[in-house]
């Protein structure tokens, strides 16, 4: 039985205050939910913060991003044993929009995803097609070129510490929602797609996420599918209330 996973990406939202406001009203409406994990992902700068304002609950803190170096001449880059160090668990990586306005690649993925793994981070790896893509009949194409090319070189056992995301770039932020059904199916492609790779143990084991404008009033359609092991939410997550009710779906 795979373990939902409910994860807030903040984006370039909330100051140092704003996070740790945020996780102290947070924490005791979601004590009691054992049925996910439960993941916020802040910017770099309140990181620190919301570890330690986590400490001792549910709430496990990612990174948004980081670099496959772990040290050098990389100015403003933050190295996974950086993220590592401040008491992250898992790690964004591959993010539409790190693609879309940063020039991220399947093969930058790649690296980052490797240099998480060894940093023991869990990487949340997002995949997914653009509009004119899912107009034209490209999706599956394109999800399978950025899977092939980002997973260059790991084996079956790296991805027990891994978590995918699928989410369609023409959903986020903008209100559209994939349908439960026809995210269900693209979830199905992609395990099919993993289990011809690395085998059924390891792609029924695999958390696949759904992002794009997940909100309360559409998780619980969404949880119900077979292949939907969770959300990556964005703006629904900025909110400690509407948040508290996607994880309690």
């Amino acid at each position: 039985m795979r373990r939902p996973v409910i994860a807030g990406n903040w984006k370039m939202y909330k100051t140092v205050k704003e996070a740790l406001d945020f996780i102290e009203a947070f924490k005791p409406q979601v004590k009691n939910a054992t049925h996910c994990e439960i993941v916020i992902a802040p910017p770099f700068t309140a990181l620190s913060g919301a570890v330690k304002a986590a400490q001792g609950s549910n709430i496990g803190i990612s990174a948004q991003d980081l670099f496959w170096e772990k040290e050098g001449a990389f100015t403003g880059q933050i190295s996974a044993s950086m993220v590592a160090e401040v008491g992250c668990r898992y790690t964004i990586v591959g993010h539409s929009e790190r693609r879309q306005y940063f020039g991220e690649s399947d093969e930058t993925v790649s690296k980052k995803i490797r240099a998480a793994l060894k940093e023991d981070l869990v990487p949340i790896v997002c995949v997914g097609e653009t509009l004119a893509e899912r107009e034209g009949g490209h999706t599956q194409r394109v999800i399978e070129t950025q899977c092939h090319q980002g997973f260059t070189g790991l084996t079956g056992q790296d991805f027990s510490h891994i978590i995918l995301a699928y989410e369609p770039v023409w959903a986020i932020g903008t209100g559209r929602t994939a349908t439960p059904e026809l995210a269900e199916e693209v979830h199905l492609f992609i395990r099919d797609m993993i289990q011809r790779a690395f085998g059924e143990k390891v792609a029924q084991s695999l958390r696949i996420l759904y992002g794009g404008s997940v909100k309360p009033e559409n998780i619980r359609a969404l949880m119900a599918q077979g292949d939907i092991d969770g959300a990556l939410v964005g703006g629904a997550s900025l909110q400690a209330d509407l948040f508290t009710r996607i994880v309690n779906f």
